[in-house]
């Protein structure tokens, strides 16, 4: 990605003049302590392991492990951790760098960028509502929150730091952390815990107060009416909710599946890529190995074949949660998508044919005006709290969609031809 692309999402997607006139710091971010100020404005959830509002108890209780009980002191510490900057090798990116409280919690980039202006190949999920996934990374390749925050901190590209004992050279001798330590887990400063303390921060960012929450437990008024219709096509004719559930045991609109929906065959050839995995991989995985394959080689685009190596999983990736949709973007694993129009037209037209796409990818045969209920109701998933921020989101995404749709193919939609039909003709497609 060029500077000058990267300046345009960054256009595109800024969240107001107070964002951008705030003191900012690397890649955009905005500075840690104006961070740290409107995160307490938030208001997050519970650091005592409260259940939220509107989910089921059980539910909530299954997304923290007994060996990493929500305390306040567990809390504290992952908050910490999380908005330094010293956890990186350089000392200039922090969590917060490219999950940034100002920008939906992720960098609403189409790449992660690390230390030193190094790019990524994935785009970076936001740590919004995270505990509700039961695997991490777009391809699953972590199984906790727990194991997931320690990668960034030694991947090369992320955060650089050589091994979990050069971290803890460096921010061990700091008395606030040995305090800390010692209060949150009656230990010396270590990398586990380092893990454990992120992991216990992110589950207090849960953000479910949505209007479509609110329409549903009776404020006729939240949804509009083009959104309410929308919720109908995404429970009927779109199909959405066959891999998006959204209800009090899966709140955030996930399968937690993995499903090949084409967004990598567009330029990739998966066969010749599993080759080279297979090559990759022969001796033996590993986080940290897999970790490098996943952000810094085209082996990227085979998603989940990386972690099972079963055929099945070929250039599938996991589904991710529509809550705060709104904030995300640019969308899909390399954020190739600018706009929720591009998404549903991408859904629209049957995906992108390759040999491994998910059986229930269909085209969907969506009329403009249902194209736009249904994105309104997407956007009706974003958190009252992020209010103001999503409609200047949604202005800006429904000017561009005006002009730009990439993905808007009228004819595969409603079956005019079919995706194969050129090629089985003899043509040139």
């Amino acid at each position: 990605m060029t500077a000058g692309v990267a300046c345009a999402f960054a256009v595109l997607y800024a969240t107001g003049a107070a964002a951008q006139s705030a003191a900012q710091g690397p890649h955009g971010a905005l500075a840690m302590a104006e961070q740290e100020r409107r995160l307490d404005a938030l208001k997050p959830g519970s650091a005592k392991g409260d259940p939220p509002a509107r989910v089921v108890a059980a539910s909530w209780a299954r997304t923290i492990p007994a060996e990493n009980a929500l305390t306040p002191e567990r809390v504290a510490l992952g908050r910490k951790l999380y908005f330094d900057p010293r956890l990186s090798a350089d000392g200039t990116v922090a969590c917060a760098t490219c999950h940034d409280v100002s920008r939906g919690f992720t960098d609403q980039r189409p790449v992660a960028e690390g230390i030193g202006g190094k790019l990524g190949r994935r785009n970076a999920p936001t740590t919004l509502n995270a505990t509700f996934f039961t695997s991490q990374f777009w391809d699953g390749r972590a199984a906790t929150l727990e194991d997931q925050a320690k990668l960034p901190i030694v991947n090369p590209i992320e955060m650089g730091m050589p091994d979990g004992a050069a971290l803890i050279a460096k921010i061990g001798p700091d008395a606030d952390y040995r305090k800390m330590f010692q209060a949150a887990y009656g230990s010396a400063p270590n990398y586990d815990d380092v893990g454990r303390a992120l992991a216990a921060f992110e589950r207090t960012l849960v953000f479910l107060d949505a209007p479509f929450d609110r329409w549903q437990d009776g404020d006729a008024k939240a949804l509009s009416a083009d959104a309410v219709k929308g919720f109908a096509l995404f429970n009927g004719k779109a199909r959405c909710v066959a891999c998006h559930p959204i209800n009090a045991s899966s709140p955030i609109g996930s399968d937690n599946r993995f499903h090949n929906i084409g967004v990598s065959a567009r330029h990739q050839d998966f066969e010749s890529l599993a080759a080279k995995a297979q090559v990759a991989l022969a001796g033996g995985g590993g986080d940290q190995v897999l970790d490098k394959l996943a952000l810094e080689t085209d082996l990227s685009e085979l998603g989940r074949f990386l972690v099972t190596k079963r055929r099945s999983d070929l250039g599938a990736f996991k589904t991710q949660q529509l809550r705060n949709v709104a904030l995300t973007a640019p969308y899909m694993h390399d954020g190739s998508m600018q706009t929720l129009w591009d998404v549903v037209d991408h859904y629209n037209r049957g995906g992108e044919a390759n040999s491994y796409l998910d059986g229930g990818i269909e085209p969907l045969a969506l009329s403009p005006a249902e194209i736009d209920q249904l994105v309104a109701f997407l956007f009706a998933l974003t958190d009252v709290r992020f209010a103001a921020q999503a409609k200047t989101i949604e202005s800006a995404q429904r000017a561009r969609a005006k002009t730009t749709r990439p993905f808007r193919e009228t004819d595969l939609a409603f079956r005019k031809v079919i995706p194969f039909e050129a090629r089985v003709q003899g043509g040139a497609k």
